[in-house]
């Protein structure tokens, strides 16, 4: 009695494609609920700050008891209510931008590429910018104007100075070489100078 065993030809086989891959930096596509969710959320932090911003006094008739109605906000619960309505607005376009989304394809190289700044760094800095701004020109506080007015001011500034400067790249955009080497002394080819004389070279030839 004889066995028959069968063998198949491995090396016809068609290796797989690409897409039949699986891709480990594949993302996972958001679903309406998160959207929602900051949506919402976005429009009563809105829907609060303006009633803190346009009529504070609606917050003595909510709280005051009947007999003894305020009808006027005294100079620290008007500057209160003023900067929180600024804080929350900040909070609300916060949510908005960053609403999650299905990231587009890399269309740059890798060397070219900019790191994205933090996600609430422009909503809080022109949000501490103007309360700075308002702080300032706040007089019935006392002190409590002065140290807002700095802390906020150091958020406004450092917020901005991150905007404009805090993206510029230590990799040329050009040559991919890192700025921070250098050539000096003991002539690193390496060196983003080096590379740009390359650069050059081959662009002239």
């Amino acid at each position: 009695m004889t066995t028959e065993i069968e063998m198949n030809d491995l090396s016809k086989r068609a290796p797989p494609t690409i897409d039949a891959l699986p891709n480990p930096n594949a993302e996972a596509v958001p679903d309406g609920v998160s959207t929602f969710w900051a949506w919402s959320a976005a429009s009563l932090l809105v829907l609060f700050s303006l009633v803190l911003c346009v009529s504070p006094r609606l917050l003595l008739f909510l709280s005051e008891p009947t007999p003894e109605k305020r009808t006027v906000l005294t100079p620290l619960e008007g500057f209160l209510a003023v900067h929180a309505s600024i804080w929350m607005s900040a909070v609300a376009v916060s949510l908005v931008l960053n609403i999650p989304s299905i990231p587009p394809v890399d269309a740059l190289p890798r060397h070219q590429q900019v790191t994205p700044n933090h996600p609430l760094l422009i909503p809080l800095s022109v949000a501490a910018s103007l309360s700075a701004f308002l702080a300032y020109n706040t007089k019935s506080v006392g002190s409590l104007a002065s140290i807002v007015f700095v802390g906020s001011s150091i958020i406004g500034l450092s917020g901005t100075w991150a905007a404009v400067f805090g993206n510029s790249s230590s990799v040329s955009k050009k040559t991919g070489a890192d700025k921070h080497t250098s050539s000096f002394l003991f002539g690193n080819k390496s060196a983003a100078s080096a590379q740009k004389k390359e650069w050059r070279k081959k662009q002239r030839a």
